[in-house]
């Protein structure tokens, strides 16, 4: 969430910095209100004073015998009228606390503007296989090898939900655990978090109130499907206040993610590229502002060393303004690519969301003993997701009699060389 102080005080800049992400942003009724809210902050305390000092003389007149029948009449009189402020007051705030819930963050300065087709390629890693023989799509190829059944799975829980069999189970498993315990040991604190999460902590996490349409949502409990460990990673400290020895904070989880993904695809995006349900080992950082964009680029080159681990090709790519999450003030993808469709595909995406998540979560930090809190930045990076590494694995690793070999580091826990 954006500090309405910051709105008040620099509007313009603000303003503009977000039209770069959405052209037809207004703050006019944010400010507006802004206005309107102090005014009635301002006549409510007025209006209690002069109920104060009424209090005072109603107490004089009784302790000299004199009569304060009228006096008490407009105390009365200034009470209910007190009491109807705080009402519209309250409304007020919330108007204005749903408005800013629906803002995005202001994109960094070295963030470019454009679409999302207006990307900028920061750096391209190894060469694009060139084999001799056709490569076939992963879906193709898995299917063929009964490795991967969406049939089944469709009959099961419904379309877009991808089902591992055999081999493929032991390679999902094998690339969970390997990206798992190699972020754990570089330092990120490993995690199993409950799979499920309640509205204040997607309210925190920027899922809620503006992508409820987005997110699976069990009403009975008022519980939500986890589409990013994210969403409750960013929980952990809520409500707290850390210490600057204890910074950087970093954490690594695995979950499954859920996620709706209306719409109709085309053929690009068959298979393993868009699903209802996948896994995902997610890295998140709580740092100090200072050190949030060293921590960031910390945070790219882990998630590049699982991709140059697997000896995969990809690319490091900078999002545009009208392209990044809501929550992110600067996000950098990584890209595999798929040659049986001759495209590159996002598997990971490394953000740094400043104080956007932390003001909602109330997550501070104290930069010195005494000092006044401040907001920590929040950054989240995909360490990776596996179903779209998976295509990537089957359609980068194919070989001319058909089979598919295993990434090296993952040989020993899928138990063979190849599928």
């Amino acid at each position: 969430m954006i500090d309405l102080r910051l709105i008040r005080e620099q509007r313009e800049r603000i303003e503009a910095r977000l039209r770069m992400r959405d052209p037809s942003l207004d703050l006019s009724e944010i400010v507006s209100l802004d206005e309107q809210r102090r005014e009635q902050i301002a006549e409510v305390e007025r209006l209690k004073a002069e109920l104060n000092q009424g209090s005072q003389e109603v107490g004089r007149r009784k302790r000299d015998g004199e009569n304060a029948d009228d006096l008490l009449a407009r105390l009365a009189e200034l009470s209910d009228r007190v009491s109807a402020l705080d009402d519209k007051l309250r409304d007020t705030q919330s108007q204005i606390d749903g408005l800013l819930a629906l803002l995005p963050n202001v994109p960094h300065e070295s963030v470019p503007t454009g679409s999302k087709d207006e990307y900028v390629v920061l750096k391209t890693v190894g060469e694009k296989p060139d084999p001799a023989f056709p490569i076939h799509h992963h879906l193709e190829l898995a299917e063929a090898k009964g490795i991967l059944d969406f049939k089944r799975a469709a009959m099961i829980a419904g379309a877009k939900f991808p089902m591992y069999v055999g081999a493929a189970a032991r390679l999902e498993m094998a690339l969970i655990q390997f990206m798992f315990f190699r972020h754990a040991d570089r330092g990120y604190v490993p995690v199993l978090p409950p799979f499920m999460a309640n509205s204040r902590s997607f309210y925190v996490s920027s899922q809620l109130p503006k992508f409820e349409d987005d997110i699976y949502r069990c009403e009975r409990d008022d519980l939500y499907l986890s589409p990013t460990a994210e969403s409750l990673l960013v929980n952990l400290h809520r409500d707290e206040i850390l210490e600057a020895d204890e910074l950087p904070k970093q954490y690594v989880a695995y979950t499954p993610c859920f996620r709706r993904e209306a719409g109709s695809y085309g053929e690009e995006e068959r298979g393993l590229i868009r699903v209802h349900q996948f896994n995902k080992v997610e890295m998140f950082k709580f740092t100090t502002p200072e050190s949030s964009y060293d921590e960031l680029a910390n945070l790219i080159t882990d998630a590049e060393g699982v991709l140059q681990a697997l000896r995969m090709h990809y690319r490091v790519v900078l999002l545009t303004t009208e392209d990044m999450s809501q929550q992110a003030s600067k996000t950098v993808d990584l890209e595999v690519y798929l040659p049986g469709q001759g495209r590159y595909y996002e598997v990971s995406s490394c953000s740094n969301c400043e104080a956007f998540q932390a003001r909602r979560g109330n997550i501070r930090y104290r930069p010195a003993p005494k000092e006044k809190p401040q907001f920590v930045h929040t950054l989240n990076g995909s360490g990776l997701a596996t179903s779209r590494l998976m295509a990537a694995i089957l359609e980068n690793n194919q070989q001319e009699d058909g089979s598919v070999r295993i990434p090296e580091v993952l040989q020993s826990m899928v138990g063979a060389e190849t599928l």
